[in-house]
């Protein structure tokens, strides 16, 4: 499959959220704002996704 840059940098990106950062989860738990810190991240997971499916569609 051919590869370009902005969809590895979706991929890194996809990566990115979906890997569980610690601090920044604590952090919203601390402020009182995990279900809506969360609920972002799941709606810039989906965005993404459709971005990427998006751009590797246009390469084939």
């Amino acid at each position: 499959m051919k590869t370009n840059a902005k969809i590895d940098a979706l991929q890194l990106m996809l990566t990115d959220l979906r890997t569980r950062n610690e601090t920044v989860r604590h952090k919203a738990a601390f402020r009182g704002c995990q279900p809506e810190f969360q609920s972002l991240v799941t709606n810039l997971i989906e965005q993404l996704e459709l971005e990427l499916k998006k751009q590797k569609k246009q390469i084939r």
